[in-house]
């Protein structure tokens, strides 16, 4: 099967199941925003210079794939999603984002004035996924402003996932942090 198939030469893209949809509508901006982010930690992965940080990186990038799945599922076909086995954003989740931010925040002193992106190509790498992050957070918080977000949970892992990239680009920007 080519990857060509002409289906989206209208402007129309499938969901999760098959329901088409523009492909403007909000939550496939959501996906390609979540996607995006994806791409940009693959960078920040290809770019860490220490197998440690290369397999949290890549832990996270999974996580971003169930929440894409989440996020790319029709309201009327979510009992179906749930019953395929398939995976949502839990608070487990985000809590092990969160415990990640409190190691870094106990350990190093990041808080010495505005950062600056690009010291380095890893830390570069990161904060260019933080925005991304950003960017893919407020088209969540956007279907959750129409009602069409059915997982609060994934707006908040987005909001500590782009704290979390924040500082590990701050830590990436200490001589010998081994980041």
């Amino acid at each position: 099967m080519s990857i060509v198939t002409k289906t989206g030469d209208k402007g129309t893209t499938a969901l999760m199941y098959g329901r088409r949809v523009m492909k403007c509508h909000p939550q496939v901006e959501a996906c390609g925003a979540v996607d995006e982010l994806n791409s940009a930690l693959g960078f920040a992965r290809a770019t860490a210079g220490s197998a440690s940080a290369r397999e949290n990186i890549l832990a996270i990038q999974k996580e971003l794939v169930n929440l894409m799945g989440e996020l790319a599922v029709a309201s009327e076909d979510l009992e179906r999603y749930i019953k395929d086995g398939y995976s949502s954003v839990t608070p487990d989740m985000t809590f092990r984002l969160e415990r990640q931010v409190f190691e870094l925040e106990a350990g190093h002193d990041f808080f010495a004035g505005w950062a600056m992106p690009g010291a380095n190509v890893h830390s570069a790498a990161l904060d260019a996924a933080r925005s991304v992050c950003r960017r893919a957070e407020r088209s969540v918080a956007a279907l959750q402003q129409d009602g069409q977000l059915r997982n609060a949970e994934v707006l908040i892992y987005l909001n500590r996932l782009s704290d979390l990239l924040w500082l590990l680009a701050r830590k990436a920007e200490t001589p010998a942090a081994g980041a």
